[in-house]
């Protein structure tokens, strides 16, 4: 609980949920994922063997994800789901409700979201409550970096379960997103995430100004809540910058399999799906240097710092003028990846998490229903 929906069409959560719950189907689960009207149409009531139950919400920031968060719980419970699966840590004021109704609950946590600079001093507040909350009110805490792990067992005492985020880099057929980007398999860099200040949609496209290159930069990706950082950040943009909105499934992967590098620029959060995703198609990736993306990029990847330009222009220019050491250095990555993430080895992970949750004999036939938002 606590995502908008699948099919994913907006980040993280979402790609998460898409990934893994049609996976469990296959081990035998039976899998609800809640979903919110203005992201899936209530018409969709099942998606790759997942059960989806379409739920209204409040539209604005602050009230979008609990309330509807505060609706699927109750549904939840009507429907008697033997275990659950919420993200999102503001969400642990909910679980007392899962837990009133006999539901065992892993909660994940994520990245550490007070420092997102869209929160407010409420919505910040909310979020460092709801930290030192989310230990004391699930069965399950989950993080998705070790970084993140490593936070709430030295700040609060909470031990957790470690489940990264994982990539499928099958290989992608058709080019047609590119072509209608006007765009040529490796002749592009690509950045990939929302458009939220401590992502640094700004700072890239900024940087890209003074990089001397005719390749262009496609800047995927949009965020309800930011309008006038990206109606400055494109006013600003010089023409090589492609601003395509939001892109998801083959076109999505189509990008990430095409570029000649990828740019990682994001500053909160654990692990970042974009960023394992291009790392799995074999991108040279350039990545912001903060704990959480060295831990998943490792020795694989080229850091600058984000707040300091030149390190950044260096890079691309690099890049840019040496084709053979982004192959090289995508290779190294793509092995990186292959050997750390899966998303089998997550939907093993998910797995033997719900088997310790549940009680033995529900556990050994996988579980009448997994709820998962």
């Amino acid at each position: 609980m606590g995502s908008r929906g699948i099919p994913s069409n907006y980040g993280g959560y979402e790609t998460l949920m898409e990934e893994l719950a049609p996976r469990l189907c296959e081990l035998g689960y039976d899998v609800t994922v809640y979903c919110r009207s203005h992201y899936v149409s209530r018409d969709l009531d099942e998606y790759k063997g997942v059960r989806l139950v379409v739920l209204p919400t409040i539209k604005t920031k602050h009230l979008d994800t609990p309330v509807h968060t505060f609706l699927s719980c109750l549904d939840a419970v009507r429907r008697r789901f033997d275990a659950a699966l919420i993200v999102n840590s503001a969400n642990a004021i909910f679980v007392p409700i899962l837990r009133v109704g006999r539901i065992r609950t892993a909660l994940h946590v994520d990245g550490l979201e007070q420092e997102r600079s869209k929160w407010g001093g409420i919505g910040r507040a909310v979020y460092r409550w709801s930290e030192r909350f989310a230990g004391y009110s699930c069965h399950r805490l989950v993080t998705d970096a070790r970084t993140i792990e490593s936070h709430y067992l030295e700040r609060y005492g909470f031990e957790s379960t470690m489940i990264p985020y994982g990539v499928d880099s099958a290989p992608v057929e058709g080019t047609d997103t590119l072509e209608r980007l006007g765009l040529a398999p490796g002749r592009y860099f690509l950045y990939v995430s929302r458009f939220e200040p401590e992502n640094n949609p700004h700072r890239v496209a900024a940087a890209y100004r003074d990089v001397k290159t005719d390749l262009p930069l496609v800047m995927v990706g949009d965020a309800p809540y930011s309008s006038r950082l990206i109606e400055a950040m494109k006013r600003e943009a010089d023409h090589r910058v492609l601003f395509p909105g939001a892109i998801y499934g083959d076109g999505y992967r189509q990008l990430q399999s095409g570029a000649l590098a990828y740019i990682q620029a994001t500053e909160v959060g654990g692990t970042h799906p974009a960023l394992v995703e291009a790392m799995g198609y074999g991108n040279c990736v350039l990545v912001h240097r903060n704990p959480e993306n060295l831990e998943v990029a490792g020795d694989s990847a080229l850091y600058y710092d984000v707040h300091d330009a030149p390190s950044l222009i260096d890079l691309l220019q690099q890049i840019a003028d040496d084709h053979e050491l982004a192959k090289e250095l995508g290779d190294r990555a793509e092995t990186w990846a292959r050997t750390r993430y899966s998303w089998e080895r997550v939907t093993r992970q998910y797995d033997e998490l719900f088997r310790s949750m549940l009680p033995q004999q529900t556990a050994r036939h996988r579980a009448r229903g997994l709820s998962a938002d």
